[in-house]
């Protein structure tokens, strides 16, 4: 294993029966993985699929926008997932626990706080959420995989995720796919959490500032696979295998040799992670 994605998704449905040859294929790369659930279900299929593999992980949570009635993502669960996703889900700790007992879960997540579609009763379902599943991750002591999306042109969901951390963790993590300033990395940061970086830095300019203050040994690599493409392949389903054009990318903008980049990613993964 010479690359980590810390973040990917490829026993979603969007990868119907090739997981197998998707997860192959980043073997023969050298990259090492982390199966991010967002629900019970694909929470538990992570598990499953992390459980074959030796250089495969798993994380299990509700992600924030599953905790409404409103979202539905065919790349998530398929066409046939629509009647699932519209009840919305109560966060049932004890089922959790149970799957967080596996050694092959190293999170808990993706939980936190999406601002981004937002109205009152959502908000409130989400914090109860996250507070339970930060108090799951104190308990079982595994770090938090954290999604913090906050409304356009604002910092609100990172401020008010801050604070419940502030007030609940006991645990550190990572802020899975960082999108904030570097007003708001460097207080994830003074706070103990790395901060994950996708595709996205291959063709945008928007979080070079991050990237470049932030010290190399609290950076992450990750594809949030099938999502956000990095170039060459943007157009394309994302895939783990792809993880060394992030880190390369990672590199370039810090202007640092990327085999010492390639190498210290990996060793954050390793200690953040326990892996």
């Amino acid at each position: 294993m010479k690359y980590f994605d810390a973040h990917t998704h490829v026993h979603f449905a969007a990868y119907g029966d090739e997981t197998n040859e998707v997860i192959a294929r980043a073997h023969e790369a050298g990259v090492g993985m982390n199966l991010v659930g967002t629900q019970y279900d694909t929470s538990s299929a992570g598990v499953v699929a992390a459980e074959k593999y030796d250089d495969v992980w798993a994380t299990i949570g509700l992600h924030p926008v599953h905790t409404s009635k409103s979202y539905h993502d065919e790349q998530e669960l398929g066409e046939g997932g629509k009647e699932f996703t519209s009840r919305g889900e109560v966060f049932d700790s004890k089922k959790y626990e149970e799957l967080a007992r596996s050694k092959k879960v190293i999170a808990i997540g993706e939980c936190g706080l999406d601002y981004y579609h937002l109205d009152a009763e959502s908000k409130k379902k989400q914090e109860d959420a996250f507070v339970q599943q930060i108090e799951l991750a104190n308990l079982v002591q595994k770090p938090l995989m954290l999604h913090i999306r906050s409304a356009a042109k604002t910092a609100d969901a990172y401020i008010d995720a801050l604070e419940l951390l502030k007030a609940h963790a006991k645990v550190r993590g990572d802020v899975h796919f960082f999108a904030g300033d570097w007003v708001i990395a460097k207080q994830f940061l003074d706070a103990g959490f790395t901060l994950s970086f996708t595709g996205v830095v291959t063709f945008t300019h928007d979080y070079d500032e991050v990237i470049k203050n932030a010290p190399l040994d609290m950076l992450l690599s990750e594809t949030d696979a099938p999502y956000v493409t990095p170039v060459p392949f943007r157009g394309k389903r994302n895939e783990p295998s792809y993880v060394p054009y992030i880190v390369n990318a990672i590199a370039g903008i810090r202007g640092e040799n990327e085999e010492v980049v390639t190498s210290q990613l990996l060793e954050n993964a390793k200690r953040v992670f326990r892996i």
